[in-house]
This record gives C-alpha cells, structure tokens and sequence, in this order.
C-alpha cells in the first residue's frame, strides 16, 4: 500500500489529489456535535494543501436515498473542516455537476474543496457494477491523484471507496495507515492479557466478531442491550431488556466454546432498570432501580449496567495488557444510564493497557462524556470496519488501496 509520505516525496504541487474522507459526523440540526472524523483526516488534508495540491475533499454523511436531502448536507462539515485548518474551504453544492466543477477548477495551489455529500448520487452505494462505476467516472474528472483517508468507509464497496483508486493513481493517507497499524496490534501482535469489552444493542451485530475474538482474546466483557441475550442464554429472566431470542442458540454455543478455550466471559451481576424508556430529549430524571442480573422483574427494562458490575469491570481492565472496546454499556445518552459506559471508559484510562476505542457510539460516549483522546491508545474513526477487520474479513477499501 502506497503511503502519502510516499506521494508527497513524489510532489503533488499543482496536482488536483480527491481525499476520501470520512466526514460523517453526528448532526443536531446544522450543529455538529462530535467533531473527531473531521480532526482526524485534518492532518492529511493540510500535509496536502501545504505541499500545493489542489485538495478536493470527499465523504458521505448519514443515509440519504441517492437524492439531494439538506438534512444530510455536508455544509457544516465543510466550515468546520475550515476552522481546523485555519483557512478558507471552499464548498460544493453537489457532487459531480456544475458546482462541484466550477469549485474544483477555481482552486489554487493549497487550496481545498469539500464537495456535497457523495450519497447524494445513487451511484455512490449501488450494487450493480457498472452504476457504480459510472459515477466513479465522473468523480475521477475532478482528480488527478486519489488518497484513501476515510476509515470508517472502507468496509464499504461503494464508488468513491472502491471504484476510485482504480481509476487514479492513489495512496493511503495518515488515517489509514494509523488505523491499520492499530488494528494489526489487535489481530497479529497481541501483547497479553489481552481483554475485549463489547457493547451496544444487539448481539447480532456483534457475533462474527466473538467467533473470531475466542480465538485470540484472553477476556470478553458483556455489557449493553446485547448483554441481556446472554442472561436469556443463561436460562434467566429479562423482562423488558432487549432479547433477540433467534440468537440463544448461537450464544450458548459461543459460552460453551470460550469455556472449552479457556476465554473467560464476563457478564454483568446487576443491571439498571426502568418500567419506560428514558426520555433522551428533555433527560427527565427516571431514578432506575438496581437489580441483580438474574433477577430482572418482568415488567421492567435493563437499559444500564449497575455498580458492581461497574467495579467488576473496572478490576477486569487493571491488568491488561491489551483492550479493545466496542459499544457503550446502557443508554449513555441519558445521565441516569451513563454511569456503566463512564466506568468503563475510566477503567481504560486508569489501565496501563494499549486501549482501543473502537469508534462509534463507543468514540462519541468516551469524548461526550469528558475523557481525554490522549487518555488512551487509539480511538478508531471506523467502528464497523473496525469490527470487520477483527472479524478477519477483507475490506474493499484497504483491497483498493493495496492493488
């Protein structure tokens, strides 16, 4: 894989070099509430721009259906993109028209271009090769030279990810690279105790990586919505917790296999509950009950670990040598159920571990709850393709990129 220092030794002054970023950042409105996937690609967009490239910045932003949609405007990223940097971006209001060429062709040397949001084109995310490939073109007329710096996308096999590089002669930018060599600590070179904390709603999406993760890690900690297909997998009562009962089989196996590994699962002993689900908006206080993990009454919602498991957990991290955490550990967008997800994130930074934030909920819950990135090792950009990586399964993106 061909490495931007690479690129920039090769000179880049002059030469128009498409940047797929990965600029999807959460939105209240046209206000961006998280800003870490527009300061991480940061340095490779100025590295570029300061060598005199004509910088043209490219990314999607939430799911719309092929068609303009100015809720998923990449405006306010493109103005964000622009405080980071210290200069003016220019903006594109659409992706491959008349705007987006006019603001390419006015660029100067070291000057940079966010263009609209890519899945404004329903080329960008078709499955049929040749609509895919067709929008690839046109993006390819407004570069010369492409960087792939968009993690959190490269699991995708869409047109800018995937098509593009072919297209173009092309490089992996700072991000990339960085993620990758994160990611290899976690797969190849494991330093060990190593411990994984896996989270989130539902355990589905979170199988094939444990199918994989048995084979490697030493530790599996169980919190979020998943945590209660576990409990049900234990023969116990959940309530109203989130169950996904088609995946009882497959966790049972999952726990028959870890003990036969050796791996040591760790589920949670007691649970935060509430009859409804908390009110995210207005943050109306719920004064939840905490009930033991195998007593969760039937009318009532698991929705936050409780504080023994929080100790339980936090013990589990000390010594590691390795941890890898994906997916928050309740409702942490509520005060009342942020307490376990706060637990474990603190737990990684009084770790002397090489910690992973494995992107997503996890990144937005670690920074939204007040931790400091330089606290831990790495926090991905990517959570799906990180999760994918761990799986062991091959990223188109990174394909792209290595051909």
């Amino acid at each position: 894989m061909k490495t931007i220092d690479e690129l920039l030794a090769e000179g880049v002054a002059g030469k128009r070099v498409f940047v797929r970023a990965d600029l999807n950042v959460p939105l209240d409105g046209t206000t961006i509430t998280d800003d870490g996937r527009i300061r991480a690609v940061a340095p490779t967009v100025k590295a570029l721009a300061g060598a005199g490239a004509r910088v043209v910045v490219a990314s999607h932003l939430g799911r719309p259906k092929g068609a303009p949609d100015p809720a998923f405007s990449l405006a306010p990223a493109a103005t964000r993109l622009g405080e980071i940097l210290g200069a003016d971006v220019a903006f594109a209001t659409d992706t491959v028209g008349e705007s987006a060429q006019s603001t390419v062709a006015g660029l100067a040397d070291g000057q940079v271009a966010v263009i609209e949001n890519l899945r404004f084109n329903a080329g960008e995310t078709s499955k049929d090769d040749a609509e895919r490939g067709a929008f690839a073109d046109q993006l390819a007329t407004l570069a010369d030279v492409y960087v792939g710096d968009g993690f959190g996308a490269v699991h995708r096999k869409h047109a800018s990810v995937f098509d593009l590089p072919a297209r173009l002669p092309h490089a992996a930018g700072y991000l990339i690279a960085t993620e990758v060599g994160v990611l290899k600590k976690l797969t190849d070179d494991v330093k060990r105790p190593y411990v994984v904390v896996l989270g989130g709603a539902k355990v589905s999406d979170k199988l094939a990586v444990i199918d994989n993760l048995i084979e490697k890690a030493d530790r599996i900690l169980i919190g979020g919505g998943m945590a209660y297909t576990f409990l049900a997998a234990q023969g116990y009562e959940v309530g109203l917790s989130l169950l996904q009962k088609d995946q009882i089989p497959a966790v049972q196996e999952y726990l028959k296999r870890a003990e036969a590994k050796g791996v040591e699962f760790v589920l949670p002993v007691d649970v935060r509950v509430s009859a409804d689900f908390p009110d995210l908006k207005n943050q109306v206080d719920v004064h939840p009950d905490i009930v033991a993990a195998t007593a969760i009454p039937a009318d009532k919602e698991g929705l936050d670990i409780g504080p023994k498991t929080e100790e339980l957990y936090a013990a589990k991290l000390q010594d590691a040598a390795t941890v890898f955490w994906n997916g928050p550990m309740g409702v942490f967008e509520h005060k009342d159920f942020a307490n376990g997800t706060r637990a474990v994130a603190k737990g990684l930074v009084d770790s002397s571990a090489f910690s992973v934030v494995g992107g997503g909920d996890s990144a937005a819950a670690f920074r939204i709850l007040g931790f400091s990135e330089d606290k831990v090792g790495h926090i991905s950009t990517g959570g799906g393709a990180s999760l994918e990586y761990l799986e062991g399964k091959s990223l188109p993106g990174l394909v792209a990129l290595e051909k």
